[in-house]
């Protein structure tokens, strides 16, 4: 029956041992992970579409989920505002007086010329004077095109527009203009120039409104012959022109302008675009097409871009902890149950981030800094690694920069990103080698200051500073790092228990006198307490040298003798004034009294649930050594009764099993090199040096380190790390030698 049960439970044992190391657990773990990312990520990269009909009713009701722009009604917008902008008229500095007087000058020089007749006078003026019209704008239009003042497109304008507004001079003036003296002339060239320049000091767009007040001028001015006030008026608005034109390049690039200016007709993230019950009209289907949330343009690119980000966070994570510790083989550092935890605190991460982004919006996007992202991290840095914590830091920096990202119009989200980064690594390097839970508080008030100044930064560094905004978001940075303390502290046990992780704050909870076990041993055997402490300072310094867990290795040293409390009286640490029962009993006997101390100190570990890795030191720290002193007592009691021993050497060895570990290794060697330097009457550094090498090289030669992986050189430095600790723990009983000066042996 007791075989049976032995069975069953070495069946247990391996079907346990076996999912821990699993390969096909391993990957589906992995493919746990893909899929964790996958699906984190794809409502923010992967647009949903909808399954609708041009015309038909809508099923169900469709809200915008992202900012969408509506291009057809931005460009309605856009050619409204366009059309609102009136045409550009530009002034042109055209200079009526100027005709006029080369009109006058011509007449003055062709009145006097007496061998021309009278009829030839006529006749050319008749040719000459409307011709100047036209000469002077042609004149004016070829001296300012190519240069920046006038664009030939308002030249041309110009010229079309002014020609098409030209005076037409009577008939009879050309017959009264060769009548007029020299002086008639002189006088009447100072009120026509006068007359024109201070009408066409005005923006005239028609000439005409100026003509028509030419009459006026002319008769208050002093020429007194009405015949010269006749031809001055007519002349005056010949050379009256209209000096302010339509300019059609301006006006276009108003409106081009205008265009530009105006914003383009946005539907926010959130709003309905098609309610339930809703017709589809074309104007809605052509801005869901526009959209890309129609099924039948769906594309699957965005799927496949998320798959391969998903697998690249995998590969990326798990190929450090490959090359870091392993993830594989017999004794891997980050077993199959370390990646089930890990990818529970990644869920969990993902889960708060996701609960965070519920109520952010465009509006308000400050909410994202609220997320207590760095409890994964915290989390990571604790139970598992801190380098682990880093790489992951960087996955969860890009998935928040994904999941907080409100503007949509990239993928990533720097300012998420970069906080989440900075969040996480204070907390990690303020978290690191906590020993007590107040530690995680301070990390958490260190990640609320960082992620305070780093969300500050990034405010004063934007183009526009919002005050609103800047306090909010600063606010809610520091809330997140005062979270994440409290998740990190509530959260922990759970790991701690459910996977039996024990976390240095747990090691050194365990480390406290108070605990139930500690007391029973400081009570009831306390030799072996004494002993067990000194042990622990022992193999801490030991495991510390060669980069082992020496706080394990201490608390470790603690339990590790918490089976001689059965039995205390038949452990030499714990006989005061007493005889040694195993003076009285068979050597057998006492070897089971021995041997039994260690697997009934993992059956109390186990009924305090003390974690594994404290109980494996306990059963494992005396391997299968050979007792050696209870073998030879048997073998010469069995000579002296003239009888045949009936039992082996291989009886009188610890049942094991042999260190699986650094930490059980030193401390089985710790244990042994303690017993034996306080059996020492009168040690000296040299008996010392030579006992603790000599323990080393039994236990070696008997291959109890042949399961744990320590090294030879390893061993060198856990021998001269024992001597100098031994030194200086039993200082004031070592003899030096005579030639050791008093201040050297003081030291």
């Amino acid at each position: 029956m007791n075989r049976n049960k032995e069975n069953r439970h070495g069946h247990q044992a391996i079907t346990t041992k076996g999912w821990k190391q699993s390969a096909g657990v391993r990957y589906a773990l992995l493919f746990l992970f893909m899929l964790l990312f996958y699906f984190n990520l794809s409502p923010y990269l992967v647009p949903q579409t909808y399954d609708v009909k041009k015309g038909a009713v809508s099923e169900k009701t469709i809200e915008a989920p992202k900012q969408i722009f509506d291009e057809k009604a931005t460009l309605a917008a856009q050619e409204k505002a366009a059309e609102a902008v009136e045409d550009i008229y530009t002034y042109v500095p055209l200079r009526g007086d100027q005709l006029v007087d080369q009109i006058f000058m011509r007449m003055d020089q062709l009145n006097q010329d007496d061998g021309v007749t009278m009829d030839d006078k006529i006749q050319i003026y008749r040719t000459e004077i409307p011709r100047k019209y036209d000469e002077y704008l042609e004149q004016f239009a070829k001296s300012n095109r190519g240069n920046s003042t006038y664009n030939d497109t308002l030249l041309d304008e110009m010229l079309s527009s002014a020609k098409e507004q030209r005076y037409t001079v009577p008939e009879e003036t050309f017959y009264k203009i060769p009548k007029l003296t020299q002086d008639q002339l002189s006088e009447m060239r100072g009120v026509a120039m006068e007359s024109v320049r201070k009408l066409m000091s005005e923006q005239l767009r028609d000439a005409e409104t100026a003509r028509t007040r030419v009459a006026e001028l002319v008769n208050a001015s002093t020429l007194t012959n009405r015949t010269a006030r006749e031809i001055v008026q007519e002349l005056a608005r010949y050379a009256i022109m209209p000096n302010k034109f339509y300019d059609k390049e301006s006006t276009n690039a108003a409106r081009a302008s205008a265009r530009e200016n105006t914003a383009r007709v946005a539907i926010p993230e959130g709003e309905v675009i098609v309610a339930k019950g809703e017709l589809i009209t074309p104007e809605k289907y052509e801005l869901l097409e526009n959209a890309g949330l129609l099924q039948d343009r769906k594309t699957y690119w965005p799927q496949l871009g998320t798959l391969l980000l998903s697998i690249l966070f995998v590969v990326v994570l798990f190929s450090y902890m490959a090359q870091s510790g392993g993830i594989s083989g017999t004794k891997p550092k980050y077993g199959n149950p370390q990646l089930f935890m890990l990818l529970l605190i990644f869920l969990l991460n993902m889960i708060i981030m996701q609960i965070v982004s519920l109520p952010q919006s465009s509006t308000t996007a400050y909410v994202g800094y609220l997320a207590p992202v760095a409890t994964g991290t915290m989390l990571i840095a604790l139970l598992l690694d801190m380098h682990v914590a880093i790489v992951s830091s960087f996955l969860f920096a890009i998935s928040g920069s994904i999941i907080f990202n409100t503007g949509r119009e990239s993928l990533f989200d720097f300012d998420y990103g970069f906080v989440i980064a900075v969040v996480s690594f204070s907390a990690i390097f303020a978290v690191h080698r906590a020993s007590q839970r107040s530690t995680i508080l301070k990390a958490g008030i260190m990640a609320s200051l960082f992620g305070s100044l780093s969300v500050l930064a990034l405010q004063l560094l934007g183009e526009k500073i919002d005050q609103t905004q800047l306090i909010y978001s600063t606010g809610f940075a520091f809330a997140s790092g005062l979270i994440t303390a409290v998740l990190v502290i509530g959260i922990m046990p759970f790991f701690e228990v459910t996977f039996g992780i024990l976390s240095a704050l747990k090691l050194v909870e365990l480390s406290s006198p108070n605990h139930p076990l500690l007391r029973k041993l400081l009570t009831e055997t306390p030799g072996t307490y004494h002993h067990s402490v000194m042990v622990g300072n022992l193999s801490e310094a030991a495991a510390e040298a060669i980069g082992a867990d020496g706080l394990l290795c201490r608390v470790g040293s603690f339990y590790h003798d918490i089976g001689k409390t059965k039995r205390p009286n038949y452990f030499i640490e714990n006989q005061t004034n007493i005889e040694n029962p195993h003076d009285f009993i068979e050597p057998k006997l006492s070897k089971s009294i021995i041997v039994a101390h260690a697997r009934d100190g993992v059956e109390m570990l186990r009924g305090y649930n003390i974690p594994r890795p404290i109980r494996d030191i306990a059963e494992q720290h005396h391997g299968t050594t050979f007792l050696k002193f209870f073998y030879h007592k048997a073998l010469k009691q069995a000579e002296e009764q003239g009888v045949e021993p009936d039992f082996t050497a291989d009886d009188f060895r610890y049942p094991g099993p042999k260190a699986q570990s650094k930490e059980a290794a030193i401390v089985g060697i710790a244990d042994c090199v303690e017993a034996a330097v306080r059996s020492l009457r009168k040690p000296t550094v040299e008996h010392i040096e030579t006992m603790i090498h000599k323990i080393i090289k039994d236990r070696l030669d008997d291959n109890q380190f042949n399961e744990c992986d320590l090294t030879m050189k390893e061993l060198d430095k856990i021998a001269q790390t024992l001597k100098e600790a031994v030194i200086g723990i039993f200082h004031s009983r070592i003899e030096y030698p005579d030639d050791v000066k008093p201040k050297e042996r003081l030291a």
